[in-house]
């Protein structure tokens, strides 16, 4: 799950990395065929280094992540009313109340649940059946909450 937020959460690095490499590599083809681009090279050489390297960041973190939280899993369920999503870990319990709740947006492995601008917590689809992914996605599209 750590990941999952982590993702959403990093996303940006990604489009960062990929600008900034796109744009060292458009500088080094045009500097090759200046005089004077054999000095300025090495700035390009370091966007795209650099470019690259954030596009990295992320990966790495969800592997961090992955990695770190694969000893802390316990079982645990959660039960989706009318009202709001209970959620139940080993001996923790807690609830958020879709009054509460601006969006979910869906991937292919969760369902992340935002309260406001920030993911509050995801749900593993792997977790569901078939039929109850697809009772909750009525359910959101009728109360307009699932977001792209």
């Amino acid at each position: 799950m750590a990941a999952a937020l982590s993702g959403v959460a990093l996303r940006k690095y990604g489009y960062v990395g990929a600008v900034l490499a796109a744009l060292g590599v458009i500088g080094l083809a045009i500097s090759q065929g200046l005089s004077w681009g054999d000095q300025i090279s090495p700035l390009y050489i370091a966007m795209i280094v650099g470019g690259v390297l954030a596009m990295l960041y992320s990966p790495l973190l969800k592997w961090r992540a992955r990695r770190r939280s694969g000893g802390y899993t316990v079982d645990g369920d959660y039960d989706i009313t009318d009202d709001n999503i209970m959620m139940r870990s080993g001996t923790e319990t807690g609830g958020i109340a879709w009054d509460g709740v601006a969006q979910v947006t869906e991937t292919p492995e969760f369902w992340i649940v935002y309260v406001g601008r920030m993911p509050a917590t995801v749900i593993p689809r792997r977790l569901m059946s078939t039929a109850d992914d697809e009772t909750l996605r009525a359910f959101l599209t009728r109360r307009e909450l699932l977001g792209g």
